[in-house]
């Protein structure tokens, strides 16, 4: 179920992104925030459902979209609304690995 709604929130996100840059006649307008949406979802994907994972995975995905390490501003520069979600998945799998690393290491310390 997870993976369906991050998926339908991908496919929709890019799909009214682009939209969105025609309406408002700007790259990746800040009134669109499916992107963060999509991204925190993925970000929190096969981890336990506790206050302690979805705290860390909201900062550490809002550190990642901030900071946007390589490749992630390169991914930035593609346009459209894939340029617009393709950051922000990106963030988000690098949260998720982290997270995934952390959860596999915490059982052995």
């Amino acid at each position: 179920m997870q993976i369906a709604l991050a998926v339908f929130f991908v496919v929709t996100g890019i799909v009214s992104s682009t939209r969105a840059e025609k309406v408002f006649n700007k790259k990746d307008p800040g009134c669109v925030v499916i992107d963060e949406f999509a991204g925190y979802l993925i970000s929190v994907l096969f981890l336990p459902v506790n206050p302690s994972y979805l705290i860390a995975a909201f900062f550490l995905f809002r550190i990642f979209d901030i900071i946007k390490p390589p490749p992630i501003r390169r991914l930035e520069k593609i346009g459209g609304g894939f340029g617009i979600m393709a950051d922000d998945i990106m963030a988000a799998a690098y949260t998720n690995a982290v997270l995934q690393i952390w959860r596999f290491v915490s059982v052995w310390i």
